[in-house]
């Protein structure tokens, strides 16, 4: 119900003008959203972790729009190493215009990406997007294979996904929208989200796990021992702020781990449906507004 009830206020712009106006708010913010992509990049490379840069926004109504978010990521690539990543939401790139207009944006912006050495990953959004999500990557792989694609866990067909997507780069979240069928107690999510990962593990392309839970951590790193891959078979990723000592314990140990850093002035959507995903991160952000009241 919590989870349900945050989500819904992600969506509220009465919600979202309280949040981004109380001056209680934007240092509990640079938690989970940097200010400066380029130290925050900076500082992860340092300590032996890798990167994968978003910057926030999606939803554009307009062609105009579109043409800005395609220049937004070009400029974040002039601040990333090389080996780094960046995520991509579609429909700041036109998907809701058509698919053809945001693939050939993504398009655009895989080919300065390639230049640089760095890859793609397409995000996964709202239910409505997931067909036109798949499409689009579907068409870029053609000409760049190695663009990678989000599945959410929660979702009913993401096993199907999953062995459809051979040989791809696929990052497997739990899922942090809502959707008509989908699943909703977390052991069906958690369920789905191992049952998709066997698929990956034991597939041909390369898993990149997304989740904090030590459980599913620990069944990650058995299933890559059990399917016959090493350290640069997989990765590990986890959002910037949650979890960092468990980021760097990993790295330590020889693992890759990829840490989704968020930037940009339109982060009310993304805190918000991080607070529903984990109530810890909902505690750590009422607790942090209390100290700061």
């Amino acid at each position: 119900m919590l989870r349900q009830a945050l989500l819904a206020i992600s969506k509220s712009r009465h919600a979202e003008r309280l949040v981004t106006t109380s001056p209680l708010t934007a240092d509990v913010v640079r938690r989970y959203v940097a200010d400066d992509i380029g130290a925050a990049v900076a500082g992860l490379t340092r300590v032996g972790l890798l990167v994968s840069a978003a910057h926030l926004g999606e939803e554009v109504t307009d062609e105009a729009q579109t043409e800005q978010s395609v220049a937004d990521y070009l400029a974040l690539l002039d601040l990333l190493p090389p080996g780094a990543d960046v995520s991509v939401k579609l429909t700041a790139l036109g998907l809701r215009l058509s698919e053809q207009v945001a693939h050939d944006h993504a398009a655009a912006i895989c080919r300065a990406a390639a230049a640089k050495d760095v890859t793609v990953t397409l995000d996964a959004e709202e239910h409505d997007t997931i067909a036109g999500l798949h499409s689009v990557h579907a068409a870029l792989r053609r000409d760049h294979p190695d663009v990678g694609v989000v599945v959410q866990a929660y979702l009913p067909d993401s096993l199907e996904r999953c062995e459809k997507l051979g040989g791809a780069r696929v990052r497997l979240c739990k899922g942090a929208y809502t959707a008509p069928g989908a699943y909703r107690r977390a052991s069906d999510i958690d369920l789905s989200f191992v049952r998709c990962l066997k698929i990956l593990m034991a597939g041909t392309g390369y898993p990149m796990v997304a989740t904090h839970d030590p459980r599913l951590l620990r069944i990650a790193s058995t299933l890559a021992v059990l399917e016959g891959r090493d350290v640069t078979g997989f990765e590990y990723q986890m959002l910037h702020g949650v979890r960092p000592d468990e980021q760097v314990r990993l790295a330590g140990l020889g693992s890759r781990v990829r840490v989704y850093v968020p930037y940009g002035s339109d982060w009310y959507a993304y805190l918000m449906r991080r607070l529903a995903e984990r109530p810890g991160n909902l505690a750590f952000f009422l607790r942090s507004l209390a100290s700061r009241g």
